[in-house]
């Protein structure tokens, strides 16, 4: 692995994991507040989750140029990457869709095992990575 490259493509996987870690958790704190109306922030943190999603979606091409030996482990954890980060961002925008975005609906998108999944995917690539 080149040193710089790669320490460029984990940067740039650090601040996606960081976005949507922190939509995560004002999730956590925004369903637990019980709304029936939609809080001012709420959309703002999705679209941001959203697009570092959509964003992670090219970063197995940007790591195939920058991995040379042991590739096969990481490009079969990538496909997982991608299909987590797929299945988080279409319960992402189906929050998106809603007239009102209700902290019911938020704590059910936190129930839902897509956003933790891609997470601790997003967690294990970069300790993997050090």
């Amino acid at each position: 692995m080149s040193g710089a490259a790669l320490e460029d493509v984990r940067a740039e996987l650090n601040a996606r994991c960081d976005t949507i870690e922190e939509c995560y958790e004002y999730m956590l704190a925004y369903a637990a507040q019980g709304l029936m109306t939609e809080g001012p922030q709420i959309r703002g943190f999705l679209t941001r989750c959203d697009q570092a999603i959509t964003d992670l979606v090219g970063i197995p091409t940007k790591f195939s140029g920058v991995l040379k030996s042991s590739a096969a482990p990481y490009a079969a954890f990538l496909a997982v990457v991608e299909a987590d980060a797929r299945a988080s961002q279409a319960a992402v925008q189906l929050a998106l869709a809603q007239k009102i975005v209700m902290s019911q609906l938020v704590d059910n998108l936190n129930a839902s095992i897509h956003l933790r999944a891609l997470l601790t995917d997003l967690f294990l690539l970069d300790e993997a990575l050090k």
